[in-house]
């Protein structure tokens, strides 16, 4: 099996960081597609591991919590109806929450923006915390019943729904 070298996994990486594209990159470096791809996991993986196990026993006192939309391989409406709600093709959700003094991202998670990824989104959180906190999460209903899941009565917690006006701007 051919290794690649330290050199050439940081060529590769940081073409990717700088928004080069996953052909753009292989064609830069010298390398396949495959290469790219399996190098692109590894290192997902291996920073995945790193930050669960550093990102403990976290001392935040304000966290806010959003989701942010995109998708894989084909928007929602384009997906083929073989891979029609088969998760990774179409809307994918990215769960944040963000403690807002130090910019830290405390959890994410990637999923649907449904119930049990709600729910599995703020036990992580919550097993990532050592003090009770102020969580502040939009209106989206999902985050009631994975709050209280979470952390029950050890919580305080606000939904912040914005009020638009016709003009859609902020109301006062």
């Amino acid at each position: 099996m051919n290794r690649l070298s330290i050199e050439k996994r940081t060529q590769i990486v940081s073409a990717l960081v700088e928004g080069n594209g996953i052909n753009a990159t292989a064609r830069m470096a010298g390398v396949s597609k495959m290469t790219v791809l399996k190098l692109l996991k590894d290192t997902g993986e291996a920073c995945m591991a790193f930050e669960d196990m550093t990102l403990r026993n976290l001392p935040c006192k304000n966290i806010q919590c959003d989701e942010i939309w995109s998708f894989c391989y084909a928007k929602e409406k384009n997906v083929p109806e073989k891979y029609r709600g088969v998760f990774g093709y179409g809307d994918v959700w990215t769960w944040t929450a963000i403690d807002a003094d130090t910019k830290l991202i405390a959890a994410w998670t990637l999923g649907t923006r449904g119930a049990e990824t709600a729910n599995a989104f703020m036990l992580d959180l919550a097993s990532r915390l050592t003090n009770r906190i102020q969580l502040t999460t939009d209106g989206h209903k999902a985050y009631l019943q994975a709050v209280d899941n979470a952390f029950g009565c050890e919580i305080d917690y606000a939904m912040l729904v914005k009020m638009y006006g016709e003009d859609g701007h902020l109301g006062s």
